[in-house]
């Protein structure tokens, strides 16, 4: 599977903050500039350099990615480790972590640390290209990790993803759910995530805020099939606000049965929720398994508007958190397929 552009750019931003080499540091930049849209030519002037020396770099990025950045001597073409030794290399780094083979501390494999691993175990020396290169040849990549919630049942996801939700799309093709829903709560407080942006050199940018953690509470629902999305602002997250935006759905969809998937929140299971789902048949609930957020494209709803309009900005009033959230499901909702490419296409 491609890598999408917008993988890349969070990959190259990730390696710039880790590296303490300015000159690779000056490699990623030029790199993620031309992803972000700047010409090879512009990228020359900023960084100061030749544009051989820049359209050098974008194509060694084209051809082998981060590795391809990576300076140093010629790794070579001859392979230094047999068969049974890159099978080994492979089951060390997939399996298990630096620590558990005697690097004290580390928790991470880097291509330092996996270059003395290969000089202890097998004596072979290699430059820091030569293992990023032997690397993507095995079959693995440079990725950032991600968390996951210990007490999911894996069993119970499996199932969802293998079974429940197929069986869902299922009905949806022929007609038996008139609309399949996800939904979500999240809190947009008045201030966030402080993130890179461009300023004016030896300058910082500077956040006002009082210090205090207002904002929003927003219920979500996203259609599988057209991406739009239905949103409410509320002050709390408590069961007559979760049956006031069930309202609102069954307002928005007026006719058909509709199934929503969402977690387990203990208002989701209220009994005033179940006898407003009788007196409101055509409306199911599915539930996630539990500690499963991953599983609802919501999320990532959440993450896509507080990218776009919540970091690095202070509201000092409630109304502006709120036209900004208006503004940005508007602005999702004018463009759907922007909505289904970035969060339902994988679901």
């Amino acid at each position: 599977m491609k890598m999408n552009h917008e993988h890349k750019i969070e990959q190259l931003t990730t390696a710039m903050k880790d590296t303490e080499n300015t000159r690779m540091y000056e490699r990623y930049l030029a790199v993620r500039l031309h992803l972000e849209g700047r010409t090879l030519t512009e990228i020359a002037d900023i960084l100061g350099r030749s544009f051989p020396t820049i359209s050098g770099y974008w194509n060694d990025y084209c051809k082998h990615g981060l590795s391809g950045l990576e300076f140093g001597e010629c790794p070579g073409g001859i392979r230094k480790l047999s068969d049974e030794q890159e099978e080994r290399l492979k089951k060390a780094i997939a399996n298990q972590r630096p620590v558990d083979v005697g690097f004290e501390a580390k928790y991470t494999w880097t291509l330092k640390i996996i270059r003395a691993w290969i000089l202890r175990e097998f004596g072979e020396k290699y430059t820091l290209k030569g293992i990023s290169k032997m690397l993507n040849r095995l079959g693995f990549s440079y990725t950032k990790a991600t968390y996951t919630l210990v007490r999911a049942n894996k069993e119970e996801r499996k199932h969802f993803r293998e079974v429940t939700l197929p069986e869902l799309k299922e009905e949806l093709n022929h007609g038996k759910i008139s609309h399949l829903l996800f939904e979500d709560e999240s809190m947009i407080r008045a201030y966030l995530a402080l993130q890179y942006n461009w300023f004016p050199k030896g300058q910082q940018r500077k956040i006002a805020t009082y210090g205090e953690h207002k904002g929003a509470k927003l219920f979500a629902a996203i259609d599988y099939e057209t991406g739009q999305v239905t949103h409410r602002e509320e002050e709390n997250f408590d069961t007559k606000a979760f049956q006031r935006f069930l309202v609102d759905i069954l307002h928005a969809y007026p006719k058909g049965k509709l199934v929503m998937i969402l977690d387990n929140a203990r208002a989701h299971h209220a009994d005033e929720i179940q006898k407003f789902l009788r007196e409101h048949s055509r409306l199911q609930l599915v539930f996630l398994p539990k500690y499963s957020p991953e599983l609802n494209p919501v999320e990532g709803l959440w993450k896509w508007l507080k990218q776009d309009v919540v970091n690095n900005v202070f509201f000092h009033k409630f109304y502006i958190i709120r036209s900004h959230v208006a503004a940005f499901m508007k602005r999702v909702n004018q463009h759907p397929l922007e909505a289904i490419d970035r969060l339902l296409v994988r679901i």
